[in-house]
């Protein structure tokens, strides 16, 4: 964590974006929590500890998607506010439509379907899905929530 916040601060040369940017895995976390309440799957160290890891990497990309939209947009000249709103016009598709497919193409592991193609049938809640269905929810969760409360936020001056 340290090595990565030592590289965002100098790549965006700013404390503060660095610390915006790693905010979003305290949200994921929370997402991760709640995936596994709604899935009734308990916390296990390690397949949700990497779905936690995996999730911190995704939506870390997703902020710093737009904390550098964010950048070149203010040394275009736009004022802070413009920038923020002109961001998030441009980059809220993009992200939304990366989350709920994401989401969407966890879905048959969050449920634990097992399909059968040469006896044409589908199961759930097989045993060789226990570990993945951990994983994929704590993914699923934290995407969820991590992506909500991004798109929820009021536009703040990033500099």
């Amino acid at each position: 964590m340290n090595f990565l916040f030592v590289v965002l601060v100098t790549q965006f040369n700013s404390v503060f974006q660095a610390l915006l940017v790693l905010s979003a895995i305290v949200f994921s976390t929370a997402g991760v929590l709640f995936g596994l309440l709604v899935t009734g799957r308990p916390f296990d160290v390690v397949m949700s500890g990497i779905g936690c890891i995996a999730l911190a990497g995704i939506v870390v990309n997703n902020n710093i998607v737009l904390i550098d939209t964010y950048n070149v947009l203010r040394s275009e000249g736009r004022a802070a506010v413009d920038a923020v709103l002109e961001t998030g016009r441009q980059r809220f598709r993009p992200i939304m439509l990366t989350s709920i497919t994401t989401v969407l193409g966890l879905m048959p592991m969050v449920l634990g379907a097992t399909v059968d193609i040469p006896g044409q049938s589908v199961t759930f809640d097989a045993p060789s899905t226990q570990w993945w269905t951990e994983l994929s929810s704590a993914i699923a969760g934290g995407i969820v929530i991590a992506t909500a409360l991004r798109s929820s936020s009021r536009p703040r001056c990033l500099s």
